[in-house]
């Protein structure tokens, strides 16, 4: 007489059918973790674009013109160096075109050296637009960043 159980062949395909489940999930799992990481560091990299932008037109401002008789055409943000010893991104802006009012003592000031161009306009409005290249990149020395980062944006924004 038969005893109703599994047999050893029964609880073997049964194994292996579960194994193969948790494989594929597991698989699927380490993909969802690391789009989600990537996608938390892209999002760190635009925030710290948008803070890069902010700072250079404060710098922008700041900068003596008169005295230095030029205007800034280049400038270089490092994020701040976290507990790992290294910062986490680099952005490098690049001042490429300042609009300034015609006749203004800056046009003069901002024609001497750079390499950036100047556009004189006729509308008192839109004197001190600059036009901004701005590159943000990852440091591939950071132990937190998995994958090379490089974002590009050119705006126009007003001193």
């Amino acid at each position: 007489m038969r005893r109703k159980a599994f047999g050893i062949i029964e609880v073997l395909i049964i194994i292996i059918i579960m194994s193969g489940i948790l494989a594929l999930t597991m698989r699927y799992l380490k993909i969802t973790i690391k789009h989600t990481a990537d996608s938390y560091q892209r999002e760190e990299a635009e925030l710290f674009l948008r803070d890069a932008i902010e700072l250079s037109l404060y710098t922008i401002s700041g900068y003596p013109r008169i005295a230095k008789n030029n205007c800034l055409s280049s400038i270089t943000i490092n994020s701040p160096v976290d507990s790992t010893g290294f910062s986490k991104f680099r952005a490098d802006i690049n001042i490429t075109t300042y609009y300034l009012l015609r006749g203004s003592s800056d046009v003069a000031i901002c024609k001497n050296g750079g390499n950036h161009k100047v556009v004189e306009i006729d509308t008192e409005e839109s004197h001190g637009m600059v036009m901004l290249e701005v590159v943000v990149t990852s440091n591939p020395n950071h132990p937190k960043n998995r994958n090379r980062i490089r974002l590009i944006r050119r705006t126009m924004q007003r001193i």
